[in-house]
């Protein structure tokens, strides 16, 4: 077994509204790019990480990003739903009540959305990392303000693609030791080592038109999936 795995922790299929890919494109892509492990963080719904993790149970993990009444947190190894709209707090919490791991998304970008500071000091108990890379960050300096406020809090910093299209999957990732369950993630995140690069302009361009299509119905969700939520590109 290898000593570090690579892991994609932020990903979406086309369960989310601005996301392109089938559960089955995205399981493809990974395995193309020498993923050893990679997180389905759909807005708000498990469903297209749930499909994924039936197509390729030893590479995804269930996980969701949840959009709160500030910004939004990513949980790895998610086993229900928590709902969008929620205060932070209770976002964290609901995901902690069920055993998942905990992470800030892209939590300095303003021009998505963002915590207040005194939402961040309620937060840190429930944390167990900070994405402090987002490839999709545009904002300047807020991938470095969540870097510096990781470590002056002692939390591990991850990268994520925040992948929506194929070419996307994987430019961003972290190094990790290996790990299967929720509990040895957390263990392995005071290991991490975040690389990735900043993904072109382009890309959110194509997430747009993806919200025009689901609009259209010109993209199919998984079967039996719910409506999809995407406030955000």
């Amino acid at each position: 077994m290898t000593d570090r795995v690579l892991v994609e922790l932020h990903s979406h299929t086309r369960a989310s509204r601005d996301g392109w890919m089938r559960p089955a494109d995205l399981v493809r892509a990974a395995r193309a790019r020498g993923l050893h492990r990679i997180a389905v963080t759909d807005h708000n719904t498990l469903s297209g990480a749930r499909a994924a993790q039936a197509l390729a149970p030893d590479l995804v993990i269930v996980g969701e990003e949840v959009l709160t009444t500030e910004g939004e947190l990513l949980g790895w190894f998610v086993r229900e739903e928590v709902p969008a709209g929620l205060p932070p707090l209770e976002a964290a919490q609901r995901l902690k009540a069920q055993g998942a791991v905990v992470a800030l998304a892209h939590p300095f970008d303003t021009w998505r959305q963002a915590f207040r500071g005194e939402t961040l000091a309620q937060l840190l108990p429930w944390l167990d990392a900070v994405e402090g890379f987002n490839a999709r960050t545009r904002k300047p300096g807020a991938n470095a303000a969540a870097r510096a406020w990781a470590q002056a809090h002692g939390l591990p910093v991850v990268s994520g693609s925040d992948a929506h299209l194929a070419w996307e999957v994987g430019r961003a990732a972290t190094l990790l030791p290996p790990f299967a369950t929720a509990d040895e993630l957390r263990q392995a995140l005071q290991a991490a080592q975040p690389r990735g690069r900043p993904a072109p302009l382009w890309v959110n361009v194509g997430s747009r038109l993806a919200v025009l299509l689901h609009r259209w119905g010109r993209l199919r969700l998984p079967a039996g999936s719910e409506t999809p939520h995407s406030p955000q590109a």
